[in-house]
């Protein structure tokens, strides 16, 4: 169900204290294809036994979700301090009696776990912060949720190896997307280090940056599209970023899981 990658150096201390807010450095976005009608089979079984499993190696578990435009699409996020945290993490957890015992029945939910962007904050403010002690423990009467909820992933494609685009939208967009409402939640991009953990590929060579925005409802979302192309200056930025990207941007409307900590 997971896969591998490498990292940069630190202790784990700010990952594994759930009473503290995290900030992790690298953020695997996985993207799982499932056989049809078994997204809630595995959406019981990630929530009941591969959370706290996993942040007890040192990574954190920032969301679940169901995609609200494909019934057998599983999207989750996880982060590390950094590709050292992660090399370990990884391989503590997959080569560990949790994944021994219940990583058969999840990777029987899947028919493909290969769409994984490995990412970064885009600047050094616009990572997730996220407190796992805020998350409901497990076995918690689930609450009745905000029924049209969602978060927003829109994930821009640029060629490998050009900043432009990138650069444009760190300079240009994401100024705009702060000052309308609601802010956006986190802005990553590619993270180009080597993948260190085979086991898990990622996907090569890419170059994305991905924003991510919580809405209560469709309707909010439609308002604050309307308002960021009302902004003077949005319609010149969004034609000189789409003259870079390679496809135009694909977003996912992202519903949370009982247990997820965002949105």
């Amino acid at each position: 169900m997971s896969h591998t990658h490498t990292g940069a150096d630190a202790d784990t201390d700010a990952d594994t204290d759930t009473g503290a807010d995290c900030r992790p450095a690298v953020i695997e976005l996985r993207q799982y294809t499932l056989r049809p009608g078994r997204r809630e089979e595995l959406i019981e079984l990630f929530d009941r036994e591969f959370i706290e499993t996993q942040e007890e190696t040192g990574m954190v578990i920032l969301g679940q979700f169901r995609d609200l435009d494909d019934p057998d699409r599983f999207v989750w996020l996880r982060g590390f301090q950094n590709m050292t945290v992660r090399h370990h993490a990884l391989n503590a957890f997959y080569n560990g009696p949790v994944w021994a015992e219940h990583g058969p029945r999840a990777n029987a939910t899947i028919t493909d776990s290969d769409n994984v962007l490995l990412l970064r904050p885009l600047t050094t403010t616009s990572g997730f912060t996220i407190r796992p002690s805020h998350r409901p423990q497990p076995g918690t009467p689930t609450p009745t949720p905000a029924p049209e909820r969602f978060l927003s992933a829109t994930i821009w494609s640029f060629p490998p190896g050009q900043h432009e685009g990138i650069t444009l939208i760190r300079d240009h967009l994401l100024p705009i997307l702060r000052e309308t409402s609601p802010a956006p939640l986190a802005v990553l991009t590619t993270e180009t280090a080597h993948n260190t953990f085979t086991r898990l590929p990622v996907r090569t060579p890419e170059n994305t940056a991905v924003v991510f925005t919580p809405y209560p409802d469709t309707h909010a979302r439609h308002q604050h599209l309307t308002e960021i192309q009302a902004h003077p200056d949005a319609r010149e930025i969004l034609t000189n970023i789409g003259r870079e990207q390679i496809t135009p941007p694909q977003t996912l409307r992202l519903a949370p899981t009982h247990r997820s900590l965002i949105p």
